[in-house]
Formats: C-alpha cells, sequence, structure tokens
C-alpha cells in the first residue's frame, strides 16, 4: 500500500497525543489513577479502531483486516511486558508517581527501534524470500520454548544490561524528583559531575525489554501481513495503548494464568503458518478468529478456573512504598 498521506496523518496523531499526554495530562508527576487509565485505554483503542475503518475506506477490507490482526497480535504478547514492568518497579522500588515518566520516554524509544527492526525486516522479506521460513522456525522454536518454561522468572540483578550499566555509568542511590540525570559530587574526590539516577536505570531497563519483546512480535506480525506500513502502525498503536493499560492491568495481569501458553499456541501458529505459506495461504480472517479465540479463551478459563495459589509477589507488587532507595552503584 502507497499511501503517503496516511503516512503523514498517522504520524501527527501520534505525535500529538504523546504530547497532549505529556504537555497537558501528565505536566505535573501524579499517579495514575484507574479512572484516567481506563479513559486513555479507551482512547488508544478507539483510534486504532478509526484508523482500521479508514484503512477500510481508502485501502479495502483485506487491509482493515490485516492491521486489526496484526494489532491483536502484538497487543497480546506485548502482555508479557506488563509482568517485566511490574517487576522492574517492585525491584528499583519506583514511586507510583514515576512510573507514567518511565512508560512515556520508553515508548519514544520503542517507537524509534521498532521503525528500524521493521524496516529492516521488511527489506529482509523484500530481497530474500527464504527469510519468511527463518522467522517462521523462530517462532515455532520461540513458541515451544515458552510453552516449556511457564514457571521462569526474571532475575533483574543478574540482568546483562544492568550490569554493564551499573559499570560504565555514574548511578546515584536516590531518585532526585522525576530526573534522569543530576549533578552531585562523586568519586574520591567528591567531583561534581552529572550522574544517572535509579530511573534512568529503569528507563533503560524498560527499554531493552521491549526489544527483547519486540524480536517475538515483529516477526509474528509479518506473518500476518508483508506492508510495513500496516505492521508499524499496529505495532504503534499496541503498544500506545497497553501503556495505558498497564495501571489498569498491573494488580490483576496475574489472575490470567493460562494467557501465557495461548501466547506460545498463538506464536507456533503464526509460525507454522509461515513456513506452510509457500503450499497454503491462509485468508487472514482465519487468523485473526484462531488468534482471538486462543487468547480471548485463555482469559476467560483463567477467570473460570482460577489458580489454587497466586504468588506471593504478585499479589503485593503494586502496594504503595514511600521507600524511594535503589541500590544501584556506590554512593559518591
Amino acid at each position: 500500500m502507497q499511501h503517503s498521506s496516511m503516512w503523514v496523518a498517522f504520524t501527527v496523531v501520534v505525535l500529538a497525543m504523546l504530547a497532549l499526554d505529556l504537555g497537558v495530562f501528565h505536566r505535573k508527576a501524579h499517579t495514575v489513577r484507574p479512572r484516567e487509565a481506563l479513559i486513555w485505554s479507551l482512547v488508544w483503542v478507539t483510534l486504532a479502531g478509526l484508523f482500521a475503518v479508514a484503512l477500510w475506506q481508502l485501502d479495502g477490507q483485506q487491509t482493515a483486516i490485516e492491521f486489526t490482526t496484526g494489532y491483536v497480535v502484538e497487543l497480546a504478547l506485548s502482555v508479557d511486558n506488563l509482568f517485566v514492568f511490574l517487576l522492574l518497579f517492585s525491584f528499583f522500588k519506583v514511586p507510583d508517581v514515576l512510573q507514567h515518566r518511565v512508560l512515556f520516554w520508553g515508548i519514544i524509544g520503542a517507537l524509534i527501534m521498532r521503525a528500524m527492526m521493521i524496516g529492516a525486516g521488511a527489506v529482509l522479506l523484500d530481497r530474500f524470500h527464504w527469510i519468511i521460513y527463518v522467522f517462521g522456525a523462530f517462532l515455532l522454536f520461540t513458541g515451544v520454548r515458552m510453552l516449556m518454561q511457564q514457571d521462569s522468572e526474571m532475575e533483574p540483578e543478574k540482568n546483562p544490561v544492568l550490569k554493564l550499566v551499573r559499570r560504565f555509568v555514574p548511578v546515584s542511590d536516590d531518585f532526585v524528583a522525576d530526573r534522569f540525570f543530576t549533578r552531585a559530587a562523586w568519586g574520591p574526590d567528591g567531583t561534581w559531575r552529572l550522574v544517572a539516577t535509579p530511573l534512568f536505570v529503569v528507563l533503560v531497563l524498560v527499554e531493552t525489554t521491549d526489544l527483547v519483546f519486540a524480536v517475538d512480535s515483529i516477526p509474528a506480525v509479518f506473518g500476518v501481513t508483508r506492508d510495513p506500513f500496516v505492521v508499524y502502525t499496529s505495532n504503534v498503536f499496541a503498544i500506545l495503548g497497553l501503556r495505558s493499560m498497564y495501571f489498569l492491568l498491573a494488580a490483576v495481569v496475574h489472575r490470567f494464568w493460562l494467557l501465557k501458553p495461548a501466547l506460545s499456541i498463538v506464536l507456533m501458529f503464526v509460525g507454522v503458518k509461515m513456513l506452510t505459506s509457500a503450499v497454503y495461504h491462509m485468508p487472514t480472517w482465519i487468523s485473526l478468529v484462531v488468534i482471538i479465540a486462543t487468547l480471548g479463551g485463555a482469559v476467560v478459563l483463567s477467570l473460570r478456573f482460577p489458580r489454587a495459589e497466586l504468588p506471593a509477589d504478585a499479589e503485593n507488587s503494586t502496594d504503595p512504598t514511600p521507600v524511594i532507595r535503589a541500590t544501584t552503584s556506590p554512593a559518591p
């Protein structure tokens, strides 16, 4: 699809909404309440729906269905991010009032990184058709691995990115208002210099987490459509909506215990679809129905048959904490 006007319209809408978010509604840092999170979530879902309608009118039903399917796939796969964000905020004891700032600036990095990854993926698929089978095999492998590692837990203190930041970047012990950097006396001689705050460390980890998850989700959306415009726009609407939904779902996402197996099934389904694309072209609407049925079924069954025991940290991870000290590096 070649619609330069759609690229312009999409970019203007997204940038305007982000400016409105940070410049007006979150000009002053505050705790995002469920009502506010619900409103923003509905705004982003509505915008995604209107965008799908616009695609239907301008480029036909097929493109609109591809966008919707890509949006659902990306939104579902990105739900896993919520668990990681929750763990990072808990581990670093990020105050509630600062969490939106981290997620907002994390979005900016995600938009740039995903644009580069999608552009590279589109070029590879255009020049080397066999790459689709590499993507398919990768998704199949990832889905199986996810299914086999249901109880694996992330340990932030062992994160290689965290170790790298600690080694090369001076980091203060305390949060300093909503700043990512501050000036402080550092080193044996007490020289004043620019140092990062723990908030910057969390931002870096959020960015790298999104990058890791994008490695799975972007090939999955390419399994639905080869149009980079549809892939990118569905990605953007999904991650923007999910960041707003974080403040709604963070306290209850652990209850959907069957969602992770369902996500692994979706990855394997898309992987098989890509591997068999040469012999059978599955209609996109069938993919959409299968994916929605799988994810919807997981949510319903999770609520119908709740776990007998829930992780203690999941139950308490969203409790407000007055502590704002995070051990990241030796104090200056």
